[in-house]
């Protein structure tokens, strides 16, 4: 699966009823709610490096030394940032939820978590990288994930590799195709039909005898839409899962 890959640690002074910070410091006056709306914002508009405690303390109208109020760093910045996301996801997703077969429930969860992560590159770097205190919508996506594969009547192991297969379909997906395109699409000089066009040519002048596989798709590849491919992708990864659980 995506995570956990590192252990949850306390952090002291952020609990529910730690004090202020050492040295007498006020407490911040903006919640940590717009900390994390802005620090997503400045994620989606260019990226992590762009997420620096100077930069959020400035869109904030404050000093840097009320964002430490709330995180201790960036690593834990960015992980609740990514979890503040996901509050999002779990609105949208609970919405689409009550199907009788659980395929389609686990088919609109995925949707919606890949929606989200291919318009956010940053995302999949931190999705499940801290599932606890600091990431507890995470925690619930999965666990809401887990309760539709758990109706397919799989044992554990089947159950928890079905959930980690279809999670990790989704955000390596979202990731790779959340790349930023050339500079060249970017500034709009070539299309994406033109870029890709340029490939599909290239990969035409190859031997047919060495490369009898980019032949056979090639007039595909040349007019496929990513997520139409995602869903198809999906759709095959799915229908396994219906096969393995009897029908």
């Amino acid at each position: 699966m995506p995570g956990p890959r590192r252990a949850a640690t306390a952090r002291p002074g952020r609990g529910p009823g730690a004090g202020a910070p050492a040295g007498g410091r006020r407490r911040a006056s903006h919640s940590l709610e717009a900390v994390l709306t802005a620090a997503v914002a400045l994620l989606d508009e260019a990226g992590e490096q762009a997420l620096t405690f100077r930069a959020l303390a400035a869109r904030l109208g404050g000093g840097v030394g009320s964002v430490y109020w709330y995180v201790s760093g960036k690593d834990e910045l960015l992980d609740r940032a990514a979890d503040h996301v996901l509050t999002g996801v779990l609105a949208d997703s609970e919405k689409l939820l009550g199907h009788e077969d659980p395929i389609e429930d686990l088919r609109a969860l995925a949707v919606t978590l890949f929606d989200a992560t291919v318009d956010r590159p940053w995302l999949g770097a931190y999705f499940m990288r801290s599932p606890g205190d600091e990431q507890p919508n995470q925690l619930l996506f999965f666990e809401r994930m887990g309760q539709q594969a758990m109706r397919l009547g799989l044992p554990p192991k089947q159950t928890f590799d079905a959930v980690s297969a279809v999670l990790g379909f989704v955000i390596g997906t979202a990731a790779d195709l959340g790349q930023q395109p050339p500079q060249e699409v970017l500034d709009g000089s070539v299309s994406r039909d033109d870029y890709v066009a340029r490939y599909a040519d290239a990969w035409r002048a190859m031997d047919p005898a060495t490369y009898p596989f980019l032949h056979f798709i090639l007039d595909e590849f040349a007019v496929h839409d990513d997520r139409e491919q995602f869903r198809a992708g999906l759709d095959l990864l799915l229908a396994g899962l219906r096969l393995q659980a009897g029908g």
